[in-house]
């Protein structure tokens, strides 16, 4: 069975479009790249899915040269399947073990404009990295990441639910039966995560052991892969920086944890490959004075996020031993506990933001962080709406713990905040007369409604 994706708009829009390119999906191992163009292809008379890692014969069409008007009737040759321009998909998976193949990507662009070809692969960002050119401008890429607490929700049946949440404001809440279901789900989604076979072991089984037991095979999928990132990266550091960003989720990126036998310089490539992967997604300090917040950001100040909360427990486990208390304070733990105790909540409105915003560019994530001897102060994450700077906190309530995003505000003169949290939608003023005499207004957002940021956030036009 398939379960509706993000991404399946755009992949549909990019098909109807007089001038399309010739696509590359990028992301993960197992996030679902191949399973949704083979959905998209139902759009399509003719389907031709070729696999250069299952059927390397392929590869030698492109040895002699890259003249696609030779190739693609070759290859319809092969597969038995016709490949016409408007009624034919050409899907390349796995398209990094033929680097030639990316090469004659932009000649399909010029030679054969109107037919319609897609290219991934799990480890396609280190081919890109090490040819000349491959056709930018010619290409188009879009980045697909694990399942969101939304597709999720819908994967499990629960539509009209999301449907009920989209409709809330901070004007109108949710009823308390709908908040606490929603709250129930997404104690499920953090354990389950969002790779599309753990998803649908839960959809089919409602049994965490079982789905902990995929969890476990993609983990080893993952570091099976390590010896192919590069020759001179010793595959035993990547498995370590690995685990260790599991550990370290949420707080500053410190090399020296990784192991005492590497030096900075090895881990921090290491870490670098992980990051192209996509196994890894790092959020990058930034002094946030303005935008763009890259211009101001610090990457010697970076927290790393695993790809997703399911496989990050899993790490936890292989690298602490028995985590069996984190996961009952996920399931049953009071609102408090289970937003201010552990990584889990801050990484997964991290993620949540990531993965709901366009697929059709690579987007960065970002911090604010004091680390002056007297004064020490972190804001989870930074995002703006329509220019301007809005901080976001992930706690609890109100009461205490939000010093640093006092901080942060009065530092940048800011009005604006948002507080992720298990509470219902809501907001509040707070006057802060210690050195203005502004009145700051904070959002609260469920965590379960990340994706409805951009939403509560435009309250700020009628304000």
């Amino acid at each position: 069975m398939y379960y509706k994706r993000n991404i399946d708009k755009q992949l549909s829009e990019w098909a109807t479009m007089d001038d399309h390119k010739p696509l590359l999906l990028r992301g993960a191992r197992q996030v679902g790249k191949s399973t949704a163009v083979r959905e998209l292809s139902k759009k399509f008379e003719f389907f031709v899915e070729i696999n250069f890692e299952k059927e390397p014969r392929y590869k030698d069409l492109f040895k002699e040269d890259l003249d696609v008007r030779r190739i693609v009737p070759q290859i319809a040759v092969l597969s038995g399947t016709p490949i016409i321009e408007g009624k034919t998909l050409l899907f390349l998976d796995e398209i990094q073990e033929c680097p030639q193949a990316i090469m004659a990507l932009r000649f399909f662009r010029e030679d054969t404009p109107q037919l319609h070809v897609i290219a991934a692969g799990s480890l396609l960002e280190f081919a890109l990295n090490e040819l000349p050119t491959y056709g930018v401008g010619r290409i188009h890429s879009m980045f697909m990441y694990p399942m969101t607490f939304d597709e999720f929700a819908v994967a499990s049946g629960h539509q009209m639910l999301i449907d009920a949440r989209n409709e809330a404001t901070v004007a109108k809440p949710l009823s308390e039966l709908l908040h606490k279901k929603l709250i129930d789900l997404l104690r499920s989604y953090m354990l389950v995560g969002g790779m599309p076979e753990v998803v649908a072991t839960w959809v089919n089984t409602h049994d965490y052991v079982m789905c902990q037991r995929i969890q476990d095979d993609i983990v080893f999928a993952y570091e099976d892969d390590f010896p192919k990132y590069k020759k001179n990266v010793d595959p035993v550091l990547l498995r370590h920086t690995l685990r260790s960003a599991a550990v370290q989720t949420t707080k500053k990126f410190i090399y020296s944890r990784v192991g005492t036998d590497y030096k900075g310089v090895e881990v921090k490539k290491a870490v670098q490959l992980l990051v192209l992967a996509g196994i890894l997604h790092p959020v990058t300090h930034t002094d946030a004075n303005g935008l763009p917040f890259g211009s101001e950001a610090d990457s010697s100040y970076q927290k790393m996020l695993l790809l997703d909360t399911g496989l990050m427990l899993r790490l936890l486990n292989m690298s602490l031993g028995d985590i069996s208390d984190l996961t009952a304070q996920i399931l049953t733990a009071s609102a408090a506990d289970l937003v201010n105790k552990g990584p889990v909540a801050e990484a997964l409105v991290g993620l949540e933001m990531l993965h709901n915003l366009s697929p059709n560019i690579r987007h960065e994530l970002y911090y604010w962080t004091r680390n002056s001897r007297n004064s020490q102060a972190e804001v989870d994450y930074i995002t703006n709406y329509k220019q301007t700077v809005i901080p976001i906190e992930v706690k609890a309530d109100r009461q205490g713990g939000m010093k640093s995003l006092w901080a942060f505000m009065r530092d940048k003169g800011l009005r604006y905040a948002v507080r992720c949290s298990l509470e219902n939608f809501g907001e509040f003023d707070v006057a802060d007369n210690q050195e203005d005499s502004m009145v700051r207004h904070v959002w609260t957002c469920p965590l379960y409604a990340v994706k409805c940021l951009p939403n509560i956030m435009s309250a700020i036009e009628s304000r």
